[in-house]
């Protein structure tokens, strides 16, 4: 009889009985006796005798095996109350905290004896989905859901198995938390799921309350939200789109919302949500929508000498054009804009403000109210000319006199933003003399040729870009006949130049809107100035979504 076999303190006593009887002698063997009944009889070998005792009469058990289910009831009772304390914060923060719910979650499945090994048969082919998953990985796992609220998840089906194909951020299965993108759901409330996602889907929707589902996890990792913000060049109906995979899911957007794109792993449909409110969507990819858009038929320019790109009749003879800033609207009409990726900044003051509008729509009246209003905070640039002065004019006043191979050399090596010829000179405004306005801390107003943006939309010059847009052509009418009457103009426009006014910008707009920041309707110029001035004002006090490629 050993001491590891005794089961109370009795048996440990008879122990000791028994070598007592045991005959005495003078051999090793009764040394050893009498050194194991000094070790029985020494107080820290009954302690733990007792103990041992003790640990035999009570039996452990779990008081519950659904304490997941309860958390989920407890937070759902503190987030419906009309007032919360600090204690109330706090205890909602500890229970949802990632290390208590896999505390919790452990607990559960070995109060549960959850270790059900799948069939070998049936479940072959679903183990072959990940090499990292157990064989005892199946889990009782209880979600809550209110009645008519979506959960935010679809399924699909691989190998027979009902697969959860994507977790909506922000929905309930997402807040909870206990799902994951390639888990495998094998029931719902004890009914199997079959291999059906609409059935899957019409049994969850009736479902209220608490539901217990079973589920092979697919233990991946769930990785951290991208930190990817998006401003859309078009606008987006997920009602009129044939396309996506559920309309219900879907996001809807306008041009220039900014977006915040939380999982990127569908080819074709990301999910999203708005920075200013709203929930989580689909919206469909870059990918995606460039495929759609990418043979539709553009606004193309048959005037002249004919369409410059897609003509068949290029292979009979070539022509070098030069890609030239004042030849850009041929080129950049045929650019395809569906994202551009934005980052967030501060308040800061924006290095040029540039003006975009038809001819006659008052950028240049815009222009110079801001720069008398604060001519230390704005200024402009001084454009450059061949013509020989005027006897009345200073050089650097008005224009900057220059020779024409001076100028022409410097168009050549690319140091104009814009140029052109008129009755015989050429006229420029050069990329330097914006940088000096810059340098002097000032904001460089520009009111130039739309063409222009390609070469300003950068880092460069950080432009805050306003399209001033032509009013309808009765409100032009009557403002131009104002401004007549008032005396403050000579030049008298016809029925057709208002109407070019009027198509111009229309055509402007079509075709440069993916680079404005701000669109202004110059039915009123007084009204007009307000809005313009409002805005850059708030550059200065609120923070700025500007292209990604400025800040990294």
């Amino acid at each position: 009889m050993t001491v590891a076999n005794a089961k109370s303190g009795s048996a440990m006593q008879q122990v000791l009985d028994n070598l007592k009887d045991l005959p005495s002698g003078t051999g090793a063997k009764d040394i050893d006796l009498i050194f194991l009944r000094g070790i029985m009889e020494s107080p820290i070998v009954r302690s733990l005798a007792k103990a041992h005792e003790r640990l035999e009469e009570v039996k452990l058990q779990a008081v519950r095996d659904d304490n997941v289910q309860l958390v989920t009831e407890i937070l759902d009772s503190l987030n419906n109350l009309p007032e919360k304390d600090a204690a109330t914060a706090e205890l909602a923060k500890i229970l949802q905290e990632p290390h208590f719910k896999s505390l919790i979650e452990a607990h559960d499945k070995v109060a549960a004896k959850c270790y059900e090994m799948p069939h070998a048969a049936v479940n072959s082919d679903a183990l072959l989905t990940s090499s990292l998953m157990p064989a005892d990985a199946v889990r009782m796992i209880g979600i809550q859901k209110k009645a008519g609220e979506p959960l935010g998840v679809t399924f699909r089906v691989e190998r027979g198995e009902m697969v959860i194909a994507r977790i909506l951020h922000g929905s309930s299965i997402d807040r909870q938390g206990m799902l994951h993108t390639g888990d495998i759901i094998r029931e719902v409330n004890g009914r199997e799921v079959g291999s059906n996602p609409h059935e899957l889907q019409e049994l969850l929707r009736d479902c209220s309350g608490s539901i217990t589902l079973k589920v092979l996890p697919s233990y991946k990792d769930t990785p951290a939200l991208p930190q990817v913000y998006l401003k859309p060049h078009f606008n987006y109906n997920p009602t009129t789109d044939n396309l996506i995979p559920c309309k219900e899911a879907g996001l809807a957007f306008i041009k220039g919302d900014i977006l915040h794109v939380v999982n990127k792993e569908d080819p074709n449909w990301w999910q999203a949500r708005k920075v200013v409110g709203g929930a989580t969507g689909l919206i469909p990819s870059q990918f995606l929508e460039e495929k759609r858009k990418a043979f539709v038929r553009r606004d193309w320019d048959i005037s002249g000498t004919g369409m410059l790109c897609g003509t068949r009749t290029a292979k009979k003879k070539k022509k070098k054009m030069m890609y030239l800033t004042a030849k850009n609207a041929e080129f950049d009409r045929f650019e395809l804009q569906i994202y551009e990726e934005v980052a967030k900044m501060p308040p800061f003051q924006r290095k040029t403000l540039v003006l975009i509008g038809a001819q006659g729509v008052g950028r240049r009246s815009l222009k110079n109210r801001l720069i008398v209003l604060n001519p230390l905070r704005y200024g402009t640039t001084v454009p450059f000319t061949s013509r020989r002065p005027r006897e009345e004019e200073k050089d650097g006043q008005n224009y900057c006199f220059v020779t024409r191979e001076e100028m022409e050399k410097d168009i050549k090596e690319s140091r104009y933003l814009e140029h052109g010829e008129y009755d015989g000179n050429l006229y420029g405004t050069k990329i330097d003399s914006i940088h000096e306005v810059v340098d002097m801390g000032r904001t460089c107003i520009l009111d130039v040729n739309p063409q222009a943006l390609k070469v300003l939309k950068t880092a460069e010059f950080i432009p805050f870009v306003v399209f001033i847009a032509a009013p309808e052509l009765d409100t032009l009418r009557a403002m131009h006949k104002a401004v007549v009457d008032a005396g403050l103009t000579t030049k008298l426009l016809t029925e057709n130049d208002l109407k070019k006014t009027v198509d111009e910008s229309a055509r402007i707009r079509r075709a440069y809107s993916h680079y404005f920041d701000l669109t202004i309707v110059n039915d009123n110029l007084d009204k007009a100035f307000d809005k313009l001035q409002e805005a850059v004002e708030r550059l200065f006090i609120e923070p700025q979504w500007v292209p990604v490629s400025w800040v990294y």
